[in-house]
């Protein structure tokens, strides 16, 4: 008899599951709240825009142009480099051992070229032309001529054979900090453009911030208007903007909020202000909201209708 109630009270279980889930999902989630306040804009006529910070050399993107196996590395995350620092260093036995070769070269092509220009001096310097013939003589000058060539050749082989030993020690282009290292030891580093550069490299006294204005406010900017940044997250942190200059090429929108609302054709002028970080907790990379002042909108004048019948 127990048996035959089993599966009716499995559906009843079934659906008071179903309605208890769809009652309490079907419950609105109240938005978390925010961390911080919004700033508030500090000017009667402001335009807005969203920044991030970079190095005032923008950031470098370090790589290499010859690949091969990291051997070492000269720097640390964070630390201060001068321009021709070393920053890592790749295997370089090969061309160490052909530096060599060409050195041993030179040597020899230095001698060559001391025994033929003896040879051709000894012959200009016989004073009785009848000891050697006009033969001989042309025969030792086209020699030393070949023996000069052919030690500025081995000179030359030599400088390029240092050049490429030169070039598997990459160093730094500019002074700077080391933004991020991802380059290890035994590591092979290709070369040429990286998703993943190898190592960024920025100057970060002062700091810049790259800023976006919408293609509609663009005309409203002004260049040298003053402006303030409030860091993402805290409006308590802020710093003074200095107006650097306007990047001339207007560019499409990339720093997307994900609002459904939210237009994926809008570009946007890029405008540089520089300042100085001090011991605020701003950091490369980071983003921050963006009042600049603006000139007050001027209201449009309506054009007065003409009456009818006139052109």
């Amino acid at each position: 008899m127990f048996p035959k109630y089993i599966l009716p009270l499995l559906a009843v279980a079934g659906v008071g599951f179903a309605i208890y889930t769809a009652i309490h999902g079907a419950r609105t989630i109240p938005p978390a709240l925010p961390v911080s306040d919004a700033p508030q804009p500090p000017y009667a006529a402001f335009v807005a825009g969203s920044g991030i910070v970079e190095a005032n050399t923008e950031n470098i993107a370090i790589g290499t142009a010859i690949a091969g196996v990291v051997t070492a590395i000269d720097v640390k995350l964070g630390v201060d480099v001068k321009a021709g620092d070393p920053l890592f260093t790749l295997d370089d036995r090969a061309q160490r051992a052909e530096v060599a070769a060409r050195q041993a070269a030179v040597e020899v092509a230095d001698a060559q070229l001391a025994d033929a220009e003896h040879q051709r001096a000894r012959a200009e310097g016989i004073a009785d032309k009848r000891a050697m013939s006009v033969e001989e003589l042309i025969r030792r000058q086209d020699a030393a001529r070949t023996a000069r060539a052919q030690a500025t050749q081995t000179r030359a082989l030599l400088a390029a054979a240092q050049t490429d030993l030169e070039r598997l020690t990459v160093r730094a282009p500019v002074d700077g900090q080391i933004l991020q290292l991802k380059v290890h030891l035994g590591e092979f580093a290709p070369a040429g453009v990286l998703a993943q550069p190898l190592i960024l490299l920025g100057a970060v006294t002062p700091l810049s911030l790259r800023v976006n204005v919408d293609e509609n406010d663009a005309w409203r900017v002004r260049a040298g208007a003053i402006a303030i940044g409030y860091l993402r997250g805290n409006k308590e942190i802020s710093a003074p903007l200095k107006f650097v200059r306007f990047e001339p090429y207007v560019v499409p929108k990339t720093s997307l909020t994900g609002d459904t609302t939210e237009r994926v054709d809008t570009r946007v002028l890029q405008m540089i202000f520089n300042f100085d970080r001090g011991d605020l907790p701003i950091f490369v990379g980071q983003q921050m909201d963006v009042y600049i002042e603006a000139p007050e909108p001027k209201p449009e004048t309506p054009t007065p209708a003409k009456p009818k019948g006139t052109s």
